[in-house]
């Protein structure tokens, strides 16, 4: 190489260059890999699959048996209210007689129109329509029960 005699000119945009230098993606160590270490994309893929299969499963069990409990729940509701419905009856005709005819009629009405309505939609019923219906059953009981509360009152008073 010829020299000139004169000195090297520096360049401006060295140190850019320098900070935009590529690098080297992989270095080699002198260790070979494991090959039990290296993941199959495939065996992952299908595990993680078989995972979100079973999270669907487990969550549908979970639904199936959470609408199933809400079911037994509303039938044990009705089933008191059916019984405070017969109570009731039996205490108002010891106090009034049968001259009124039968002043808990229309609530064992509204009862049967339930069970009807649970044995036709109730399987395919949302868990928040079986709650809506049990709480009306609920408070048609605690209605019952205050009703019952009075009727048993008016005894001790005419008594």
């Amino acid at each position: 190489m010829l020299r000139t005699g004169r000195a090297p000119v520096k360049r401006r945009n060295a140190r850019r260059r320098k900070a935009f230098a590529p690098r080297p993606l992989a270095v080699q160590t002198g260790r070979t890999p494991d090959p039990a270490a290296a993941v199959d994309l495939p065996v992952l893929l299908i595990t993680v699959a078989a995972g979100l299969l079973l999270a669907w499963v487990a969550l549908r069990r979970h639904r199936r048996a959470r609408h199933q409990r809400e079911m037994v729940h509303l039938l044990d509701a009705a089933d008191a209210l059916e019984a405070k419905l017969r109570t009731a009856r039996s205490e108002i005709t010891a106090v009034a007689g049968d001259r009124n005819g039968d002043p808990v009629q229309d609530a064992m009405r509204e009862m049967l129109r339930q069970r009807l309505w649970l044995r036709e939609h109730g399987g395919e019923a949302s868990v928040g329509e079986l709650r809506q219906v049990r709480d009306s059953i609920e408070d048609a009981r605690r209605r019952i029960d205050h009703q019952l509360a009075r009727v048993r009152e008016a005894r001790v008073s005419t008594a």
